[in-house]
């Protein structure tokens, strides 16, 4: 099972449960004994802890972690002693016990939040990356649900959709 829950779900009411988490490496803080990351996926943000009381090998295995790693992790559902009220995931983190690493990957040239410190340019030559942003992420979302809202609307006034390779001639480019 590659999930239990996306990064956007988990709240207080959790607690406790044992989860399975997928997502890309946004962040990493090492503070001494312990070393925070911040998982994100397409849903959100979740806070993940390792602590070298509890586990030396996997907090240092966390340590090595780059930028955009996608990551697997297992875990326990537990509140926050310090909450973030910015995202809805900050009043849980999760205890974490085990880490599977999917994919490695090179450090990118800008980092994947709103506020980028990439230009334009450099978003534009790395799209794939830019479009894991969240406000391009939202605006690609909405265009996917007026798609399906047109469709819908469409097939309900009795409207076919239909696809075909030629209309009329290509034009000479």
């Amino acid at each position: 099972m590659l999930r239990t829950h996306t990064c956007g779900e988990l709240n207080l009411k959790d607690c406790g449960s044992k989860v399975v988490l997928a997502g890309w490496l946004q962040r990493s803080r090492d503070l001494g004994g312990m070393t925070f990351v911040d998982l994100r996926d397409r849903y959100g943000i979740t806070q993940l802890v390792f602590n070298m009381e509890t586990n030396t090998d996997l907090c240092n295995q966390a340590r090595t972690l780059g930028r955009e790693y996608v990551l697997q992790v297992e875990g326990v559902v537990s509140e926050r002693s310090n909450k973030n009220k910015n995202i809805p995931t900050g009043e849980i983190e999760i205890l974490v016990d085990k880490i599977t690493v999917l994919n490695e990957a090179k450090t990118p040239p800008f980092t994947i939040e709103d506020n980028t410190d990439g230009g334009e340019e450099l978003r534009m030559k790395y799209r794939y990356l830019d479009l894991r942003r969240p406000c391009v992420r939202k605006n690609l979302e909405l265009r996917h649900q007026l798609s399906i809202l047109t469709r819908n609307y469409m097939n309900e006034q009795k409207f076919m959709e239909i696809e075909t390779p030629f209309l009329i001639r290509s034009t000479p480019e």
